[in-house]
């Protein structure tokens, strides 16, 4: 093991400090021949980069990125039957799921059919009543209602039963999907997932959200119309690119790697979302006080939670609404009921947050596991990665009601919880289960929580004997006061949008000495930081909630090392530099 950096082994939040490793020969030739910051060139050099991938890391665009969507399987036989049932009316229906990702994937299909000319019928399941993903009394409803094509999006790959029975009701089905597959795929017409066993566009690609794969498969639906003339004089051919940022949204709440495709996706649906053409996305961000430039912040802390709330809390139907309406006055309305059910749901959450924690012991036990009546299904996933935060341990919270549990789970590190959760249900475990690498869901009898609790342990505690959890802050390099300044932040801005599998860069400054410390709100805590002759602003959020704030409080004049990203803030019409502070630790 190698040193901590800076010598520290547990900081106020206990945590050890490392270092990202990285090629110092290939850090220096970057800044050497991109005329970089050495600690940008590093932080690139850290991320996999060299001098051939650099330019379009720094400057994604999708015309390089982007993939033939034909190389998918099914994917050509997929877009034909769309394109086939659009030219001829049909009656299509959108099976979506009811969280982020499912609702922009949604929202993508309802706007592409509208602008091609055909009104698709919009199905969300309810969490509650009917569960994730396609269920067999919903497919029947569809086909009495006179559907004859269901795409389902972000769900369907282990749905066997409810796509027999959609089968046996004269459906035919598409799945548009990104979660773990099996060996054996549901009945289908077509099942279009970079994560099907089979697919040799897995490797490049599997790191796809569902709006993504959603995105491709509208690409290949409107070549597929292109080329039989189905555009005109009389139907204008849609410029796909204003779906983008859809496309950004979903992908950032899916919480999936930021690299490659989706770092373009992100990278221009960003900029799309900015101009705030749609009138549902322009709406919720008023609703929720966005002000500021549109980031993966906005997107994944203020936009996302309220949409997910619909499908928390509320209506599981109202974030796809919202995301596909053209009516500004129907969005308005619709965002505000989902920033008040945004509300009452973090009071839920608060409650079953703290109630959960109380159950949790923690021992040596590799999985974080907590159970218990009266718990509302909508917000467990959200506590399980507040569990998972805190302990540092992949974690699932159950809602039990009645002779059922509805659980969901998040991961860490290289635990793969979805495919943990796939081999609970193929070993009897569970009614219902499956999910990817970082994120799972389940529907377990009561009598069966206690054996699922012990298989899980035994196979997590599998998958971490080569590599045991320990809390770690991982830093990209030593940064002087002197160094933080405004141009070198805005520089390493274009590192960004950071996310999953493109960190943002955090820096450490050594021996500095707090000058000032005040709580702000109600759990934050303001810093004035000296290192050297320089003087740095600081803010650390929910400091007060662990260790680090009352830490930072009581230092009085005596050094520390202090860890945190850098922004830039405005402050009377000048732009100034401040450190987020994530930890700190007492200095030499």
């Amino acid at each position: 093991m190698t040193a901590p950096f800076l010598g520290v082994e547990r900081s106020f939040t206990g945590k050890r400090w490392v270092t990202r490793a990285c090629d110092e020969r290939m850090a220096e030739a970057l800044a050497q021949r991109y005329t970089l910051p050495d600690l940008m060139a590093r932080s690139l050099s850290a991320r996999g980069l060299d001098l051939e991938t650099t330019p379009s890391f720094l400057d994604p665009r999708l015309r390089n990125l982007m993939p033939d969507p034909s190389r998918f399987k099914d994917m050509d036989c997929a877009a034909a039957r769309m394109a086939e049932a659009v030219q001829r009316g049909e009656s299509v229906a959108v099976f979506g799921d009811y969280d982020v990702d499912g609702g922009t994937s949604s929202a993508l299909l309802l706007r592409f059919g509208r602008a091609v000319g055909i009104e698709l019928r919009l199905y969300i399941p309810d969490r509650i009543t009917e569960g994730y993903g396609p269920n067999a009394a919903a497919m029947r409803t569809l086909a009495a209602e006179g559907v004859r094509l269901v795409v389902c999006v972000d769900c369907g790959t282990t749905a066997h039963e409810p796509l027999a029975a959609a089968r046996d009701a004269g459906l035919e089905v598409i799945i548009l999907d990104h979660h773990t597959a099996e060996p054996v795929l549901p009945f289908a017409y077509a099942v279009v997932n970079p994560n099907r066993l089979d697919e040799d566009m897995g490797a490049a690609y599997g790191s796809l959200a569902a709006v993504g794969v959603t995105y491709l498969f509208v690409v290949a639906v409107n070549r597929s119309l292109r080329a039989a003339g189905w555009y005109g004089a009389a139907r204008a051919e849609p410029d796909l690119r204003e779906w983008l940022d859809l496309v950004a949204l979903g992908t950032v709440c899916d919480v999936v790697k930021l690299t490659g495709l989706n770092r373009a996706f992100v990278t221009q649906g960003l900029k799309i979302m900015e101009q705030r053409h749609n009138v549902g996305i322009a709406a919720l961000a008023r609703a929720a006080g966005v002000k500021a430039a549109m980031d993966t912040y906005a997107a994944g802390f203020l936009l996302g939670p309220r949409v997910n709330a619909g499908g928390r809390i509320g209506q599981a139907d109202l974030g796809a609404k919202l995301l596909s309406t053209d009516d500004a006055d129907y969005a308005v309305g619709l965002a505000e009921r989902l920033n008040g059910y945004n509300t009452e749901r973090r009071a839920i959450e608060a409650q079953v947050l703290a109630e959960a924690e109380a159950l949790v012991f923690e021992g040596d036990a590799p999985l974080v596991f907590a159970a218990s009546e009266n718990w509302h299904p909508g917000v467990i996933g959200i506590v399980a990665s507040r569990l998972k935060e805190k302990y540092h341990r992949p974690a699932i919270v159950v809602a039990l009601d009645g002779d059922v549990g509805k659980g969901s789970g998040r991961s860490i590190g290289n635990v793969d919880l979805g495919a943990a959760v796939i081999a609970a249900r193929q070993a009897g475990l569970l009614i219902n289960g499956g999910g990817h690498k970082m994120a799972a869901g389940l529907t377990v009898a009561r009598d069966g929580v206690e054996a699922l609790r012990v298989f899980l342990n035994e196979r997590i505690g599998k998958q971490l004997e080569a590599e045991p959890l320990q809390p770690t802050l991982t830093l990209d390099g030593l940064i002087s006061g002197a160094g933080a300044q405004v141009d070198f932040v805005d520089k390493l801005a274009a590192l960004g949008p950071f996310g999953t599998g493109n960190p943002e860069p955090r820096f450490a400054l050594a021996d500095c000495r707090v000058v000032r410390a005040d709580v702000v709100g109600e759990k934050h805590v303001s810093v004035i930081l000296m290192n050297g002759a320089a003087r740095l602003r600081g803010i650390a959020f929910r400091a007060m909630d662990s260790d680090l704030g009352p830490a930072l409080l009581s230092l009085g004049s005596r050094p520390c090392h202090v860890a945190g990203f850098l922004r830039c803030d405005e402050w009377n019409g000048t732009r100034r530099v401040q450190l987020l502070v994530s930890d700190a630790s007492s200095g030499g």
